[in-house]
């Protein structure tokens, strides 16, 4: 009977309604979230304490890799976090069971192969765990770097970046880690793209967007369309007041897979992170859509 007062009252009912809707929104995210993590829990905040005592063990990938120099070369500059070293896949899977140890290592992701066949590596920070199991290792951080098998060398001038950015998030993580749990990285869109030039990766845009003149029609601030080396080349002079696109999408043309679109600052903040699936029409790249979301930012 007071429900139905509330419902039939134009003002009541209205508060209802508002409040219910906030209410599934919040538990539609967190089904979300949950199925998205899958096998792969977000760390508590006891692991979060574990992680601060631990020795971080940075895995390198087996052979000839560009990711094994970059990783190195960030680590030994921006981790400051823990006491680190580096070590090979095969001491990896001894350590793995020992929660003394954290680790920074590139594995593809555990769910998120789709009907193209196309997989994602992503850097992972994850916790030691006594199952052996790298899905059930406690995660901290989990950032795309690369479409599974690609061997290039594009993503040299973000890694600096996720080295800063995932101690960051760690200290994020401490106190806000239930937002993080249900909005992921997007927990960190944010304001701060109009007092910023925004440097893009000239050969990761969709072809509405790929040149001054069509970007300006929908995004009027100040932008730099780039190759990755020029990227590299302007980050390296530490500039202020610049943000930094980084795109990961599936091989060229497939027509099929997510792609990926970060946006960064020098320091590992992030204030841009979006996925969405490619298809034949909404080809791969960043977007209009992705100009207009930033757009609200400002």
């Amino acid at each position: 009977m007071m429900i139905n007062m509330f419902f039939v009252h134009p003002e009541k009912g209205l508060i209802v309604r508002e409040l219910l809707k906030k209410y599934i929104l919040v538990i539609s995210l967190w089904i979300f979230s949950v199925g998205l993590m899958g096998n792969t829990p977000l760390a508590s905040k006891q692991q979060i304490g574990m992680f601060k005592n631990s020795r971080t063990c940075v895995v390198f990938e087996d052979g000839i890799s560009f990711y094994n120099a970059f990783i190195k070369d960030a680590v030994q500059k921006y981790w400051k976090s823990t006491g680190y070293e580096f070590i090979d896949h095969k001491e990896f899977e001894k350590r793995m069971i020992d929660p003394k140890y954290s680790f920074i290592v590139l594995k593809d992701g555990a769910s998120d192969k789709d009907q193209g066949g196309i997989s994602y590596s992503y850097v992972n920070l994850v916790l030691g765990d006594a199952s052996g199991n790298f899905a059930r290792m406690p995660v901290f951080c989990s950032i795309p770097l690369t479409y599974s098998g690609d061997k290039g060398s594009d993503f040299e001038y973000v890694v600096p970046a996720i080295v800063k950015f995932m101690q960051i998030h760690l200290t994020n993580l401490e106190k806000d880690r239930f937002p993080i749990s249900l909005y992921g990285l997007k927990f960190y869109n944010k304001t701060g793209f109009k007092a910023r030039v925004l440097l893009l990766n000239i050969d990761k845009m969709a072809s509405t967007v790929n040149t001054p003149e069509k970007i300006k029609i929908v995004y009027p601030n100040q932008v730099k369309l780039l190759s990755a080396t020029e990227i590299k080349e302007e980050l390296v002079n530490n500039p202020v007041n610049t943000l930094f696109h980084f795109h990961v999408g599936p091989p060229l043309d497939t027509g099929a897979g997510k792609c990926f679109e970060m946006i960064f600052d020098n320091e590992g903040n992030l204030y841009y992170y979006n996925f969405r699936k490619i298809t034949k029409e909404n080809a791969d790249g960043f977007n209009l859509n992705d100009f207009k979301k930033i757009k609200k930012y400002d």
